[in-house]
């Protein structure tokens, strides 16, 4: 069965911030959508690339040797291994394609951690 999905009703979907929501499934992967602003934790993921798409808004990604600035349109793949920390001063809708298996947080846990992902 073939689904559209219409991602301005998703994001009206939810509130809630840094807590990324499924809206569908890729292969191994999941598709979320996030609504962030202000600083994520430090974190990174040992075996996961992590790749995030802009839909609105301006996003940092801080990384310990630099940063990536991203606008809507724009993504970036934050390879495996690799700390980082997503920043926003106002608020950024994210799409985000990750491995089912990811940890939200990596190994860091904090309030912010996601342990059961929402399906909207």
């Amino acid at each position: 069965m073939v689904t559209k999905i219409n991602l301005v009703e998703k994001f009206g979907c939810f509130t809630d911030q840094w807590s990324p929501k499924i809206v569908a499934d890729l292969n191994d992967s999941h598709v979320k959508l996030a609504k962030v602003q202000g600083e994520f934790v430090w974190h990174q993921h040992a075996e996961e690339d992590e790749l995030f798409i802009v839909v609105r808004g301006v996003l940092t990604i801080e990384m310990r040797d630099g940063q990536v600035t991203l606008g809507p349109g724009e993504l970036v793949v934050i390879p495996r291994g690799v700390e980082h920390r997503p920043v926003a001063r106002e608020e950024v809708h994210l799409m985000l394609i990750e491995p089912k298996a990811i940890r939200h947080t990596g190994e860091v846990v904090s309030q912010r951690t996601v342990h059961e992902y929402a399906r909207i």
